[in-house]
């Protein structure tokens, strides 16, 4: 069952992420005040090189910012060690990567049921069937990544990231390997998801229409937020 709390789910302020480079020290991320609602859809977007990667990471605890402060579904991520993220990770965040970042030697059923084995659920394989089968896969379950079309692979991915039903499912470009039938479809699915568990989406896109999909737009520029909008009701033909 979700919190449905009106606590925001994420609530980043000042953060700052700086990287060490050849080049010396890259200041990715300047200052960046931003919270996302409980089962709202946010669409973030900006020119390459904005930091828009580097927020989605930190959101998702796999980096840590140099300064600020970032509270993500119920958790201070700054106070966590490596095993509880991963943790808090595995049992409250989905991600969704343009790359599809399948095991290749694990068949899609295998694939999706990765975090809830981790977690030790009994009922993983059940899950899992019912993940692929939600994403119109469930004729692939024996199949490996190798043998899957590539709008198949991102299907399986999307269906791994949902199976823990998050609280927060990050995309990263998730259309960006794929055709616009394709990726339409595997679109259509991440919002048929996130409603159906009342998730809170996060989606970096280059695709204007795309963004506009989402209830709210996030622009990024120079690792700062530049501007926000709040998009009207649109219905679908």
């Amino acid at each position: 069952m979700q919190n449905h709390s009106s606590a925001p789910i994420v609530d980043l302020a000042g953060v700052h992420l700086e990287l060490r480079s050849e080049a010396g020290l890259v200041r990715v991320l300047r200052g960046v005040d931003l919270s996302l609602l409980r089962g709202e859809t946010v669409g973030l977007v900006g020119p390459s090189g904005s930091g828009k990667s580097s927020l989605l990471m930190i959101m998702a605890g796999l980096e840590r910012a140099t300064s600020g402060s970032v509270r993500v579904a119920d958790a201070d991520l700054s106070n966590l060690s490596e095993d509880s993220l991963a943790r808090w990770r595995r049992d409250k965040i989905g991600i969704v990567f343009q790359d599809f970042h399948l095991v290749p030697t694990m068949t899609a059923l295998e694939n999706t049921a990765l975090p809830l084995e981790f977690a030790g659920r009994a009922d993983a394989f059940d899950a899992a069937r019912a993940a692929l089968a939600r994403v119109g896969l469930e004729h692939r379950l024996t199949h490996y990544p190798g043998q899957l079309s590539g709008g198949e692979q991102q299907r399986v991915a999307l269906a791994r990231a949902a199976v823990v039903q998050p609280q927060l499912l990050l995309a990263d470009e998730p259309t960006g390997n794929l055709d616009h039938d394709t990726g339409e479809r595997v679109i259509d699915l991440m919002f048929e998801l996130a409603e159906s568990f009342g998730t809170t989406l996060l989606l970096i896109t280059h695709d204007n229409d795309l963004a506009a999909r989402c209830k709210r737009i996030v622009r990024m520029a120079d690792g700062r937020i530049a501007s926000e909008s709040t998009n009207p009701v649109r219905v679908r033909a």
